[in-house]
């Protein structure tokens, strides 16, 4: 077997390897999302596969969307009115994040999220704009084969629309901060304690949401204490923490989703949530890009003090004797004016 062989069978492996933990990523995620299922007990607020189908794009590249056509097809199997709307909402499944995977590359996406460009980006067209494709296929897919009524269109549209770009804004981020986790090294131990305060408070304020008062604001000072002290690392489990959080208040109809209709309750929740995720994400890129910069201001004072040391080292330049000048066209002049004759003495 030739060396061009087998490295063409290990990338076939590498290749069938992804596509396969694509989809039983998106299948188990979807299990999870269908417990707080709100329509036709397939659409729910928080959809985390389109989270995991971005991010695996972002990752893995283009080649795994077959994992997440699998992941969708086994999901909806049992779950379609027909076999041809069953097609349907897996192709529109599918569709929507590789949609938003070709608007981020166009934009010059970066994994680290460490920009506020990329923050944004994320946000308004990974979430926003690219999961208009799944809500609007799997709605009119539903519709066609008569499992939704014209008055539930919208509503249900509403719906999976909020659960799919939920998806991307807080389980995408968590899954690229992922990407680059390392064991910290050196970390003082106030560090350690003020993460289990952040997770403690997280906790609380959760139990605050999910009540009957309406005290969904509080995660906001989380969402920012976490995004300036830990940024991507901190803030984007946070935000899935008080997005999770607020979900589960909607489908209990607690707290300021009590006595409102299904439209308006998925408009506060999709409020909510984007407001979190945009808090937490674009605190945290900020902050990320100010230690980058301070990090390249000490790096050029750092040159430009080594490069003052070696010209201290080396010694300056010897300057002309007393006395000696230079004419008009640059040449020195030895106490002599112009013309040729002698200066007088001073």
């Amino acid at each position: 077997m030739t060396v061009a062989r087998r490295e063409r069978l290990r990338r076939g492996g590498v290749a069938a390897l992804d596509i396969l933990v694509v989809a039983a990523l998106y299948y188990g995620s979807a299990r999870l999302g269908l417990l707080l299922q709100l329509v036709r007990g397939q659409v729910t607020p928080l959809w985390p596969p389109t989270g995991i189908a971005l991010a695996g794009l972002l990752l893995r590249g283009p080649r795994v969307w077959p994992g997440i056509a699998i992941g969708a097809l086994l999901v909806n199997v049992s779950l379609g009115p027909s076999a041809w709307a069953v097609i349907g909402i897996a192709a529109g499944n599918t569709l929507a994040p590789v949609c938003s995977y070709a608007l981020l590359r166009r934009t010059g996406f970066r994994l680290g999220l460490d920009r506020l460009r990329d923050a944004l980006a994320l946000i308004f067209l990974g979430a926003f704009t690219g999961m208009l494709v799944s809500s609007t296929t799997g709605s009119a897919t539903l519709a066609l084969a008569g499992a939704l009524t014209a008055g539930r269109f919208w509503p249900t549209w509403s719906v999976w629309w909020t659960g799919d770009a939920m998806g991307v804004l807080v389980v995408t981020p968590v899954l690229l901060a992922l990407r680059s986790a390392h064991r910290p090294r050196d970390v003082p131990v106030s560090r350690w304690v003020e993460a289990l305060l952040l997770v403690a408070a997280t906790y609380g304020v959760g139990l605050l949401e999910t009540g009957s008062t309406p005290l969904m604001f509080l995660g906001f000072p989380l969402l920012i204490w976490a995004a300036f002290r830990f940024q991507l690392a901190g803030a984007a489990p946070c935000a899935l923490a008080v997005s999770t959080f607020a979900v589960v208040a909607a489908a209990r109809g607690a707290g300021p989703f009590a006595g409102h209709d299904l439209l308006t309750d998925m408009i506060t929740l999709q409020a909510f949530n984007g407001s979190s995720a945009l808090t937490a994400l674009l605190v945290a890129a900020a902050v990320s890009e100010r230690n980058a910069t301070q990090r390249e201001i000490a790096r050029a004072c750092g040159q430009l003090a080594a490069m003052v040391a070696r010209l201290a080292a080396g010694g300056y330049p010897a300057l002309p004797p007393d006395g000696a000048g230079t004419d008009d066209a640059g040449t020195e002049v030895d106490g002599e004016e112009p013309g040729g004759r002698p200066g007088r003495p001073p």
